[in-house]
């Protein structure tokens, strides 16, 4: 009799690797599925499989997601230049409900009838793989072993040691999530308000004091990038590019703290270049081709989706409104943006665009108009401003009263 199979989540590392072992005593057929979703080079991938099949598991499936990581995400989150807190550009919350997909994807496919992941209870991910699996599998036995047996990392590694299975102590006293959107970095000082994180905890470490400016130039349509340096690129190898420059330079680093979804604060560190270059330059194109009521609502709804994506509600079909709204958005977003990269600082120094409502045909601001007289312009003052005068007035009034009465 064929044993029932179990679709895992796999990463390669302690808790993951926990995990085979535990759900094969438990009397399952393990299948393990790692997405790539920017994190791992091809010889990272290499060893995850390696690591999975000394491990025992029945399948192994390694799956390249990151230009479906940005067609379906990622690029909602440039169109609505979502900062969470104004800092943070949600590095991994987008990443983990592609994840998410892409392996309940596969147990559907494997027919398999449980589906696990490996989070701890303690966190957000376990909610965005909870969700997702639930939304996508609902048919699937859920197991999550970390969570239901709250072992310490110790006790893991102790248990596998007892099975033959060694997994190396780890050298390093952060924690770091790589990923195309950003990385992040967890650490002693993450757990305290008052700390910072050392440049050296970061990718890239402590930035050279004698790094030279470097300017470089962004091409966009429609909203999304498709040129660095007047070389025509995909978004994905835009995204690869800016990271490993950007990295150089120390860009897009910081600590974000905000409320967590299970309702605590949280406070993680992230180095985030590509997302910080593109949502400035982005921002910035934006501001020269889009209406100002443009600009407020885009800004008010793409909270409203990076919200959505960040606190695992990424399956309401609000989300799919939010997108096409977006998109919409983007009509007219297409031009070049030109930025100066200093250490840890990007200046943007110019944008252009066929549809620059900037016009100087019209007026140029605090100069001259040619659309309009000065008398045309003396006239609009004074009826802009009758609404408060009446305002005013009315209170100036109403106060006399008072004291009178």
């Amino acid at each position: 009799m064929s044993k029932p199979l179990c679709v895992l989540a796999f990463s390669g590392g302690l808790d993951t690797s926990f995990c085979v072992l535990h759900l094969r005593e438990r009397g399952f057929d393990v299948a393990t599925v790692s997405v790539n979703t920017g994190g791992f080079d091809a010889a990272e991938l290499s060893r995850i499989e390696a690591s999975a099949r000394r491990l025992g598991v029945t399948q192994h499936l390694t799956i390249d997601a990151r230009q479906e990581l940005w067609d379906d995400y990622l690029r909602y989150l440039l169109f609505g230049n979502v900062l969470r807190g104004q800092l943070y550009p949600l590095s991994v919350s987008a990443e983990r409900v592609c994840q998410a997909k892409r392996v309940a994807q596969a147990a559907n496919e494997l027919g398999a009838s449980a589906i696990a992941h490996g989070s701890t209870g303690a966190g957000n991910d376990q909610v965005r793989f909870d969700v997702a699996f639930r939304a996508l599998c609902p048919d699937k036995e859920l197991i999550t072993p970390i969570r239901e047996l709250a072992l310490s990392r110790e006790e893991e590694t102790r248990w596998l040691a007892e099975r033959g299975v060694e997994i190396p102590a780890k050298t390093t006293l952060y924690s770091v999530n790589e990923g195309m959107w950003g990385t992040s970095v967890g650490g002693k000082e993450t757990h305290d308000s008052w700390q910072h994180l050392p440049e050296s905890a970061y990718p890239g470490g402590v930035i050279a004091g004698d790094l030279a400016p470097q300017t470089i130039e962004l091409g966009f349509k429609r909203g999304e990038p498709v040129a660095l340096n007047g070389e025509a690129m995909g978004a994905v190898a835009i995204v690869e590019a800016l990271n490993a420059l950007g990295e150089k330079y120390g860009i897009g680093r910081g600590i974000h703290l905000g409320d967590t979804i299970l309702g605590i604060k949280g406070r993680v560190g992230f180095s985030a270049p590509a997302a910080h270059l593109l949502i400035q330059a982005h921002r910035e194109l934006e501001k020269l081709v889009l209406s100002g009521k443009q600009l407020f609502w885009k800004e008010s709804l793409g909270n409203l989706y990076g919200s959505l994506l960040h606190e695992g509600h990424y399956f309401d079909p609000l989300g799919r409104d939010l997108e096409a709204f977006l998109a919409s958005s983007q009509a007219a977003v297409s031009g070049d943006v030109r930025m100066t990269l200093y250490p840890r600082v990007a200046q943007v120094e110019g944008v252009r665009s066929s549809h620059s409502l900037m016009q100087s045909k019209v007026a140029s601001y605090g100069e001259g108009a040619k659309a309009w007289t000065g008398e045309e312009a003396r006239g609009y003052c004074k009826l802009f401003g009758v609404a408060q005068q009446v305002a005013l007035g009315a209170r100036e009034e109403g106060k006399g009263e008072k004291e009178n009465g």
